[in-house]
């Protein structure tokens, strides 16, 4: 035997297999691309600490409402509540974003926050909390929300520059994922231990972290003149601009379908639980934390991406195994089959979310920034409660599992719709990656102008 020639061609493979595989450093350091900037770095830090706060306190509600009222469409009507401003208020919300400071604005918004989670604690911790009360302060976070989010969305170009966009994206998406491993289950055992009231304290008490990371960014002073008009005429304007450009529309619509039949499956969740695989809030936490297994892997992929070429395919994809995920979900009854599927369920939600997000950042103008990610808001968030309440209405005469078995079709429906008008979308969104330089950068790496990917 020739030990030296199977050496060598033991040797020689391996090298083959190295070439084959992407530069393990390299890629490590796209992931983490974005903390390099200061201001970044402050924002990951206080996100990091408040959203395992916020998520303790998603649990924790949608426990408090279902163990008081056993009803799943009350559990929806909740959540309805809490997201409902987001679709009626945010396209007026989202007209002061492109006009006032983004950094004061946010302070405001984490501020209130902080003290609708206090007065939820102490409600809860006092004995005091009802249904009412649950509805109520669920209405206010959602009035909060539809000034937050378009703001935060806006935000990001204030802590990076515009090549590190897609980056921060992602990574802010690995945050509130990777929260999700952590809250939830966190969540499930204090709810156990210690009930809901010391769930909300403790998101309450979280805000700080945000606050005190925004006031201490240094953030250069927009000097562009604001032109003023009329707060409808903003409106107007940013309506028009969003319902006229294909892409963005596109973008919004598929949006708008997967929140509307795929989010309401983190409402009803508490209620297939407890009904269908006969658990408590323990194993709520952890279907939940399978949730953001998957999310969380999902935003590094996206994070560790160095171009938004392609990700008209990756959303396109990912809907359609969100779709498959779901139906296949509704025939499940076995628990540790239920938190296996969560996590390929939680990959492909924020796989599609944050690729749409990361697609109208880089497809907006700068002066309807603000507006377009209102609209995301509206899509994202604010259809979310309307499936639910439409779902939870039909589920008293259908069924749970029916009714995950029905979203499952529709997403999976919607995605195709999408791939039929992608070639048109792609024709559309082309004269704005070559303004931006993006088509430039397939023609030298990738391949001709007329062969870029969506």
């Amino acid at each position: 035997m020739n030990k030296s020639g199977d050496k060598h061609k033991f040797l020689g493979g391996w090298r083959g297999l190295r070439e084959l595989l992407p530069n393990n450093s390299g890629a490590f350091s796209q992931v983490f691309a974005s903390l390099k900037n200061r201001n970044f770095r402050l924002y990951f830090g206080g996100q990091c600490v408040s959203l395992v706060g916020t998520w303790m306190q998603q649990i924790a509600m949608s426990w408090l409402v279902f163990r008081l009222t056993g009803s799943v469409f009350l559990l929806a009507t909740v959540t309805f509540m809490a997201q409902i401003p987001v679709l009626v208020v945010t396209p007026y919300m989202s007209v002061f974003v492109d006009r006032f400071n983004r950094r004061a604005l946010l302070v405001v918004t984490q501020s209130l926050s902080m003290v609708q989670a206090l007065l939820m604690a102490l409600l809860t911790l006092t004995g005091w909390i009802e249904v009412w009360h649950i509805m109520v302060l669920s209405l206010l976070i959602g009035l909060i929300n539809a000034l937050d989010n378009p703001t935060r969305q806006s935000f990001y170009p204030s802590l990076v520059p515009a090549e590190k966009l897609g980056n921060a994206i992602a990574l802010n998406s690995a945050v509130i994922n990777g929260s999700r491993l952590i809250g939830p289950a966190v969540g499930g055992v204090l709810i156990g231990l210690l009930g809901e009231g010391i769930c909300f304290l403790l998101n309450g008490v979280s805000y700080i972290a945000v606050i005190i990371a925004l006031l201490m960014m240094r953030i250069k002073p927009n000097r562009e003149t604001v032109v003023k008009q009329r707060v409808w005429e903003d409106m107007r304007d940013g309506f028009l601009y969003v319902a006229h450009d294909m892409p963005i529309r596109s973008l919004l619509l598929l949006m708008s379908a997967i929140s509307f039949f795929g989010l309401p499956l983190m409402t009803f969740i508490p209620a297939y639980v407890k009904t269908i695989l006969g658990g408590e809030s323990e194993m709520l936490g952890l279907l939940l934390s399978c949730v953001g297994v998957g999310s969380f892997i999902a935003a590094l992929y996206l994070a560790a991406r160095k171009s938004v070429l392609g990700l008209g395919k990756v959303v396109m994809l990912s809907g359609a195994l969100l779709g498959i995920g779901l139906v296949v979900m509704s025939f499940v009854t076995v628990p540790w089959v239920a938190a296996v599927l969560c996590v390929p369920v939680g990959f492909t939600i924020i796989a599609a979310v944050a690729s749409i997000n990361t697609l109208l950042q880089t497809l907006s103008r700068e002066d309807k920034r603000g507006r377009v990610m209102g609209y995301m808001a509206m899509a994202f968030t604010g259809m979310a409660p309307v499936g639910s309440m439409v779902l939870g209405a039909i589920e008293k005469f259908a069924g749970l599992q029916n009714i995950i078995l029905l979203s499952g079709a529709c997403c999976f429906i919607a995605s195709l719709i999408f791939e039929h008008y992608r070639p048109i979308v792609r024709k559309y969104a082309r004269p704005v990656y070559v303004e931006k330089g993006i088509i430039k950068e397939i023609a030298e790496g990738i391949g001709s102008v007329e062969e870029y990917k969506f």
